[in-house]
Order: C-alpha cells, then sequence, then structure tokens
C-alpha cells in the first residue's frame, strides 16, 4: 500500500479536483466511487478498479480490509491516506473512509434502439437521474441514452442514487436523441400531464423506448411529437404530477408486470 502524507502531492491534488468537478471528471473519463457498497458492486459486477483510496482509519473496519485484502491479492493499486486527507477528497458525510478510482466507459450509438431502453431528455437533478438507473436495473432494463443537458451519470451524487445500477447498464451520454427516436425499431412512450391515453391503456408486452424530460419542462416539444405514444400516469388528490422519477419507476413496473402476466 502507498501513503500520501501531503496535501501538495501530485496525485492527491487530482484526486481532490476529481472528486469536486463534474469538468474534470469528464476530461479525465475517470470517476471516485464512494462507500463499501458501490466499491463491493464494481468488484463483483465490473472487476479491479483503477486505484482504491482508504482513510487509515478504515482499516480497522472489516469490510473495508476484506476490500482491501482482495486487492492486494490481486497486486491492485492501493492508496492511503490520513483521515483529514480523505475526508477533504470524500463527498460522504460520516463514510466508512472507502473509495475507487474508475474509468468511466464512452459508448457511442452503432445502432438503431431495437429492444427497451430510457431516454433522458435535459434531466438535470443527479437525484432524479440515479434513481430513475436503480429502478430501470431493477425492471430488467439494460440500456440508457441521456441527451447532452442530462445530468453526467458518473458524478459521485448520480452513483450514489444508482445505488450499483451503473454496473450493469450500458450508458450512453451526449446522444441526439431525436434521431436516435428516428431511427427506432421499438415504440416510444413519452410521458406527459396533457396526454389523454392512459399508462395502463397501452399494449407495453413489447420492447418500448421510455422517454422522460425535465423536471419543470417535460419532455422537448420536438421529441415529444416524434414519440409513438404520449401517455399519462392517472392520479389523485390535487397534486399537479409526480417526480420524475417515481413517474419512471411507475412506468417500468408497470411494463414488467404486463410482461409476466
Amino acid at each position: 500500500m502507498k501513503t500520501i502524507t501531503s496535501r501538495d502531492n501530485a496525485q492527491y491534488k487530482e484526486l481532490l479536483k476529481l472528486a469536486g468537478s463534474s469538468q474534470a471528471r469528464r476530461k479525465s473519463g475517470r470517476t471516485l466511487l464512494d462507500g463499501v457498497h458501490l466499491c463491493v458492486s464494481y468488484l463483483q459486477l465490473r472487476g479491479m478498479p483503477e486505484q482504491c483510496i482508504v482513510s487509515e482509519s478504515a482499516l480497522q473496519n472489516g469490510e473495508v480490509a476484506d476490500i482491501v485484502g482482495q486487492l492486494e491479492s490481486q497486486r491492485a493499486h492501493v492508496l492511503g491516506l490520513p483521515d483529514a486527507l480523505y475526508n477533504a477528497v470524500s463527498q460522504v458525510e460520516h463514510g466508512v473512509g472507502v473509495m475507487f478510482l474508475i474509468e468511466t466507459p464512452e459508448r457511442a450509438v452503432t445502432t438503431p434502439l431495437s429492444v427497451s431502453a430510457v431516454l433522458l431528455d435535459n434531466l438535470q437533478d443527479p437525484g432524479n437521474v440515479g434513481s430513475i438507473l436503480r429502478s430501470a436495473a431493477a425492471a430488467g432494463i439494460t440500456q440508457v441514452y441521456c441527451s447532452a443537458g442530462t445530468a453526467f451519470c458518473w458524478s459521485p451524487k448520480v452513483l450514489r442514487a444508482a445505488m450499483g445500477a451503473h454496473f450493469v447498464l450500458d450508458i450512453f451520454e451526449n446522444v441526439d436523441l431525436a434521431a436516435l427516436v428516428a431511427d427506432a425499431k421499438v415504440a416510444t412512450l413519452a410521458t406527459s400531464g396533457y396526454a389523454t391515453q392512459r399508462l395502463y391503456d397501452v399494449d407495453l408486452r413489447q420492447p418500448v423506448a421510455w422517454l422522460f424530460g425535465h423536471e419543470g419542462q417535460g419532455v422537448a416539444d420536438d421529441l415529444l411529437s416524434m414519440a409513438t405514444h404520449q401517455v399519462v400516469i392517472p392520479h389523485l388528490g390535487q397534486i399537479e404530477s409526480l417526480n420524475v422519477a417515481a413517474c419512471a419507476a411507475v412506468c417500468f413496473f408497470e411494463q414488467l408486470r404486463q410482461g409476466q402476466a
């Protein structure tokens, strides 16, 4: 295990940049997974990280010690930091003291859409994006396409909200959603509070592409007009609409229900 004790160390400064800047994460093609759950999920589903960073006190934690031991047995890079330096990098308050440095996969769209997928049009809240990724993975959907205006999927907040869903999904970012919808081999369903067709009246036994829009403005008009169906989720009470992440979960699991009926 290598140990860094100086804030002036170049490697440590790079970790600080990655932790605090979305621009730095995008530019370097790397990000940080913070916490035991994300690290263990990555090991199980993706393999070895580029590096493991661990705080001095965390080595007394049994789960962290197991992770470090597994990595060192595979000759993976482990970096130890004093607690004060580690806490300056970590964005998790009262975290356990372990994180992975990983490469963020970049995928290009090469074939028309032919399976169930999620299309995110300008969703800006990282918590919503992460929750949608988590629900999609739980419902068996494996492809997610994000417009340029959507929150960066590999940011720490999205990663924490998704709880490991990233590692079972194929995530495409900076996608021209209009071109994707135009070439799609499956129906496209856009949610809209102004739609008249109920979600529950649509046949979802075949693959579909789910299109969700900006938290306040909804799906952009040009995309909305291209959708095969515009659907609404009926609800009671005086609340105007569901949160987009809750809306997505209802849609995914209605599709799952119909497919298993």
